[in-house]
């Protein structure tokens, strides 16, 4: 008998949480949060959400990775040296 793992491959959504955003670019928290307060903009980059419909700035954000994507791309023309 043999043992068989089913192997399941998803292609994430435009906007995506952090734990996501952090798989699909190798970010980490760190940058993602610095990020977020200096450069990025709510709407463009992320926004916040929440389960009522009525999120708060304490509530949890969700990111546009394509948006992301942009941004680190933005950065290939201003490399130090």
């Amino acid at each position: 008998m043999r043992d068989t793992a089913d192997i399941v491959l998803l292609v994430p959504n435009d906007w995506v949480s952090e734990k996501v955003l952090i798989a699909v670019t190798g970010l980490k928290p760190g940058t993602i949060l610095r990020a977020r307060k200096e450069c990025w903009m709510v709407g463009r980059e992320y926004v916040h959400v929440s389960p009522d419909g009525n999120p708060k700035p304490s509530s949890e954000c969700m990111y546009n990775r394509k948006a992301v994507d942009a941004w680190v791309d933005s950065m290939k023309n201003k490399q130090p040296g």
